[in-house]
């Protein structure tokens, strides 16, 4: 039986694992996919404290030798189902079964994507999910924001501040978000809103350079440097409903003290209800989990 077993190898459970074995705890960190996280789609990363720049993979690399090297171990396998037997947990994996006294949820939240041909060629060579992250990369460039939502609008503003001309296209013929937001834009010379309007083509060699546009009225080309795209996130957490609450969009309903409703359960990172989603955040919630973890399990051998 592990201590603490991690599900979930972005910066979140990473660092869950770090701090989960300098406490001495035994670990296993389980991952479905790439170890890492969506920060490894990002090619270059100017906002991680300690680093004046490097790739979302040297930065995922370094986390996970550092794991590996305090004795955390790993393994490659799905999550299905988390039973919770009181004093331990077995977490069921695709692969097999793992016992814990505690276990973190650190699985993250996907981006959604358009549908469209070829968008996973061009994530990290013109397609980016973040301004804050990658916005400065485009500054005096022309980007298109995909959405009308909140989250879009407040990408469009920020971009404005940075881009030469800024597209936002959204498929309904009308924003959907905050109509402060909706002034701010249309107060902005750099910026033209296409509404009713689908993105039909993502144009471009080895990176983005256009996109194909499509409305009632017939379809246009733009050449664009950059498509940010901002229709919702997809947190993974359907196989945990047992012991997990969560909100009406998905996410894991806890605070910044990153328990669940289940004793022995913690959550972190961008699978969590939260404002900010940042590496730097997911890391703290990291921290935060483990931390938690190592007590609750403490307090069970008093």
């Amino acid at each position: 039986m592990y201590d603490i077993v991690v599900i979930g190898a972005g910066p979140a459970g990473l660092t869950s694992a770090l701090y989960a074995r300098r406490a001495s705890k035994s670990v296993i960190v389980l991952e479905k996919g790439a170890f890492g996280g969506q920060i490894t789609f990002s090619p270059k990363v100017e906002n991680i404290p300690g680093f004046n720049s490097l790739t979302g993979n040297e930065f995922a690399e370094k986390m996970i030798d550092q794991m590996l090297a305090q004795g955390a171990e790993i393994d490659v396998c799905e999550v299905t189902e988390i039973k919770d037997m009181g004093t331990h947990k077995v977490v069921i994996t695709d692969s097999g079964e793992y016992e814990a006294k505690a276990v973190i949820i650190a699985t993250g939240a996907t981006h959604r994507l358009p549908g469209l041909a070829r968008e996973h060629e061009f994530i990290g060579e013109g397609i980016s999910f973040c301004a804050v992250c990658d916005g400065a990369f485009y500054a005096g460039k022309t980007v298109a924001v995909l959405g009308g939502g909140n989250s879009a609008l407040q990408e469009a503003v920020l971009l404005s501040d940075l881009c030469k001309k800024v597209y936002v296209i959204q498929n309904l013929d009308y924003l959907t978000g905050e109509k402060k937001l909706q002034e701010q834009l249309f107060k902005k010379e750099n910026v033209e809103i296409i509404t009713g309007a689908k993105i039909a083509e993502l144009l471009g060699d080895s990176s983005l350079s256009a996109i194909k546009v499509v409305r009632a009225n017939g379809e246009i080309n733009l050449e664009i440097d950059g498509l940010f795209v901002a229709i919702g996130l997809i947190p993974q957490n359907k196989p945990f409903e047992n012991v997990l609450t969560l909100d009406t969009y998905g996410y894991a309903d806890s605070d910044e003290s990153c328990v669940t409703k289940t004793q022995g359960i913690f959550v972190a990172g961008d699978c969590r209800k939260k404002r900010i989603r940042q590496v730097a955040t997911a890391c703290a919630d990291g921290a935060i989990a483990a931390l938690a973890a190592c007590d609750y399990i403490d307090s069970l051998e008093h």
